[in-house]
């Protein structure tokens, strides 16, 4: 029996896709796991590119696409290009045109300043508002039941980190942010326990000092949060609620304008449920504090 006859009817839409690639993520080769990380992480391209193309982008042979495709039950490449297709007109019908106009002005780069406006406005066009503001809801609902929290974010994602335990604060939660300065995070553990919420942030290559600190958490009873940038993030295996943000890169540097679009409306969220919480001490709390966050 071969690997499509063994993996059953292909799924059918993106999202079923993308639930089957997360599920069965683990148990790929490590080529096949390659391709999948990368259709999730760029799906647009998936629904754009040649074989080709797409081989060359990941680093695989055009032949490792095929089979591929066939381990989920498609009949080869094109079909399960399809479903990436059909997701892009469902969701954005006029980004198909601003990739190819953009592809076809590939030789004049635009400036700095207009290439990341242009990228964080499509990373903020893309995100998934109406599961986003169901997470959204739950992470505050989750953070608000706790009266301490703490937060971690270690490299690129130290500043939405930061942000977030500023905010926090000035919501009148007792927020901590967890930095380890000079190496020095595992001293901060001990403040980890069933009382106090941790929301942990990180994005690929996702810092070992922030797993370390999501599994002294979970020892610890702690529920958490997780900030991250996709489906197959190991923080959205370990979190009890996963806000997942896809930021834009341009010419290998990342923004961050999506995350920072999440993390706040996390904050407003956050101040909603308090006041809802708190009645009107928690009200006087989250408007002093709300305007200047």
């Amino acid at each position: 029996m071969n690997d499509a006859s063994r993996r059953g009817t292909p799924p059918a839409d993106y999202e079923a896709l993308r639930v089957r690639l997360a599920r069965e993520h683990e148990r790929l080769s490590p080529r096949l796991r390659q391709i999948a990380e990368f259709a999730l992480a760029h799906p647009d391209e998936v629904a754009l590119e040649t074989v080709a193309g797409l081989a060359a982008r990941i680093g695989v042979p055009p032949s490792a696409l095929v089979r591929f495709a066939q381990a989920f039950g498609y009949s080869g490449f094109s079909a399960l290009q399809r479903i990436f297709r059909e997701r892009l007109v469902a969701r954005l019908p006029a980004y198909a045109q601003r990739i190819r106009r953009a592809r076809r002005e590939a030789g004049r780069l635009q400036p700095a300043l207009a290439a990341f406006l242009e990228a964080a406005q499509q990373a903020c066009a893309r995100l998934p508002v109406s599961e986003l503001q169901e997470r959204l809801a739950a992470a505050a609902g989750l953070l608000a039941s706790r009266p301490r929290l703490a937060v971690v974010g270690m490299r690129r994602s130290f500043p939405v980190a930061a942000y977030l335990a500023y905010a926090f604060a000035r919501l009148g939660r007792d927020a901590r942010l967890l930095a380890g300065p000079g190496g020095t995070l595992a001293l901060e553990y001990p403040c980890l326990d069933a009382e106090r919420a941790l929301l942990a942030v990180s994005f690929s290559p996702y810092a070992p000092e922030t797993l370390e600190t999501i599994g002294v958490a979970r020892r610890a009873g702690a529920p958490v949060v997780a900030l991250t940038d996709g489906p197959l993030s190991p923080l959205v295996r370990e979190a009890d609620v996963a806000l997942v943000v896809a930021d834009p890169e341009v010419e290998g540097v990342r923004g961050l304008a999506a995350s920072m679009t999440v993390a706040s409306a996390l904050v407003l969220e956050l101040g909603r449920r308090l006041v809802e919480t708190d009645g009107e001490a928690g009200a006087d709390a989250a408007g002093s504090h709300g305007d200047r966050t």
